[in-house]
């Protein structure tokens, strides 16, 4: 990074640290750095890009706080909890440590509950997000269907501290619950139009690669058990409670489970079993209907 004394021109300090987070092995230097610089000028990743063509300098304490988060990043800690934010569809979300920092994937896994969420004939159709964590998927439903009723389920009081600032935030009308998913509100029994989860799938023994996930992301949203199914198998058995019949269930899953989750909804009795694909064409989610 550039010196107080050094050139302190933006695209001399932008180059600075593309150069610092790509020898530390980030995926992504360039779009990090911009999103970095943009969290300590203020401005979108965009409006740095113009800020280099427009020339200027960084003054001397946003050059050294810029630094201080650059070497933050190199340590591998995740890019979302530096910044304090995550976007996720038209959102952008609180996160940090003690929550899971929703991915790109699970927008699509919304959209499969949205889109079930309005097919529905209900005038005020119940959704149930099982482990919301951050409420990505639940205030997606929540605002993207303003006329369903959206109740959030998540056993960790870290997650749901974290849940309740962004649904405060957002103003959305989401009913967070905190709770084990086996059991909760159990008002509801027979009534959801859509259960949809993202739940810990990771199988105990298959550790990401990537030192932001299983250095950073809390164990509890991770991993699923030897196979990583034991929670879906939770989530089946309590979605067929829930749901009225012809309500829909959406799992996010690992690309390899697609045919262990057919099976076990199949034997539990769920109907119309499909497995859907992400942009990277893997296998990333299965619903099915009541």
């Amino acid at each position: 990074m550039a010196r107080a004394d050094d050139d302190r021109s933006i695209r001399t300090v932008r180059g600075d640290a593309i150069a610092r987070l790509a020898v530390a092995g980030i995926p992504d230097p360039e779009v990090d750095a911009d999103l970095l610089i943009g969290h300590v000028l203020g401005l979108s990743r965009g409006g740095v890009q113009a800020r280099v063509v427009v020339g200027g300098e960084v003054s001397e304490a946003d050059a050294a706080a810029l630094a201080s988060l650059v070497e933050r990043r190199v340590a591998r800690e995740p890019l979302q909890h530096i910044t304090g934010r995550a976007p996720f569809r038209s959102l952008d979300l609180l996160v940090g440590p003690g929550v899971l920092v929703p991915r790109p994937e699970t927008e699509g896994v919304a959209q499969l509950a949205i889109d079930a969420l309005r097919s529905m004939a209900d005038a005020e159709p119940i959704a149930v997000d099982l482990g919301t964590g951050s409420g990505a998927i639940a205030l997606s439903l929540a605002t993207e269907v303003p006329h369903a009723r959206v109740y959030a389920v998540e056993l960790s009081a870290d997650a749901v501290a974290w849940a309740r600032r962004n649904v405060d935030e957002l103003g959305a009308p989401v009913t967070l619950v905190e709770g084990d998913l086996a059991d909760a509100v159990p008002e509801l029994d027979g009534l959801a139009s859509v259960v949809v989860s993202n739940p810990p799938y990771v199988p105990a023994a298959a550790i990401p690669a990537d030192p932001e996930v299983h250095l950073h992301d809390p164990v509890l949203a991770l991993y699923g058990g030897e196979d990583g199914l034991d929670v879906i198998r939770a989530i089946s058995t309590r979605a067929l409670a829930l749901l009225r019949p012809g309500g829909a269930l959406v799992i996010e899953h690992f690309e390899t489970q697609s045919a262990q989750i057919a099976a076990l909804l199949a034997a539990d009795g769920w109907r119309a079993i499909s497995h859907h694909r992400d942009l990277t064409m893997r296998d990333r989610a299965t619903t099915a209907v009541r």
